[in-house]
């Protein structure tokens, strides 16, 4: 089977003045379908710098990175939002929801850049937000959430394009042990459903939820492991 994700000897290297940085030395890995992941190391160890890449937000310097089969190495930026778009979906951190529109709305947003009709897009939003347990939240906007119902919007808005990959940076470093258990709850039902998952994690307790757990140092993967 043609693995979802195939990064071959990826290197990234930034220019920080007259200083060549390089934050990824020769990354190569596979992701098949179904697989649960973390990915965790040190503050610096290249754990941001292989989200971006593996969410096509930049692109390596050299290597080749495949997406569903798909070379996007080196496509141009048009292509790589078209990419964002139609086959990852993006949990982060601080939600990055739209503070202005409802639950629903903001499940919806991915749609309406897709150009996806109305009725359609406001169906498939009511799915999701029923699927992460807030069908009785659609209205609401997100100031009147705790932060694991927001955490749930933002998990349903990056479900509507049904990815190949859910990326998740961090998705309970703002939350509270109970509403961090109750996503890695969701997370390890959508898993279980036959979604690809792959989330950066500084947290122990949180990376042994995934089945396999990569591990960085200095931009090189140290150890990479089933769990």
């Amino acid at each position: 089977m043609t693995p979802i994700v195939h990064f071959q000897n990826v290197r990234k290297t930034y220019q920080m003045g007259p200083v060549m940085v390089e934050a990824l030395r020769g990354i190569s890995f596979e992701v098949s379908a179904g697989d649960y992941i973390s990915i965790m190391g040190p503050s610096g160890c290249g754990k941001s710098t292989l989200l971006n890449l593996l969410g096509c937000l930049d692109r390596p310097t050299s290597g080749r990175y495949l997406l569903g089969g798909e070379d996007v190495s080196q496509m141009e930026d048009d292509s790589l939002s078209a990419v964002r778009g139609n086959r990852l979906g993006f949990v982060f951190q601080s939600y990055n929801l739209i503070q202005q529109l409802t639950v629903l709305e903001n499940i919806e947003v991915p749609l309406y850049y897709q150009g996806c009709p109305e009725q359609e897009s406001r169906e498939q939003a009511r799915k999701l937000a029923a699927r992460v347990g807030l069908e009785h939240r659609l209205e609401h906007k997100p100031f009147e959430l705790s932060g694991g119902q927001q955490q749930r919007v933002a998990i349903a808005r990056a479900l509507v394009n049904d990815p190949l990959v859910l990326l998740a940076d961090e998705p309970t470093g703002n939350l509270d042990s109970a509403s961090g258990s109750e996503i890695l709850r969701l997370f390890n039902d959508l898993n279980q459903q036959g979604k690809t998952l792959i989330m950066v994690t500084h947290d122990t307790s949180v990376s042994r939820h995934a089945h396999r757990a990569i591990r960085l140092r200095d931009g090189e993967i140290e150890s990479d492991v089933k769990q």
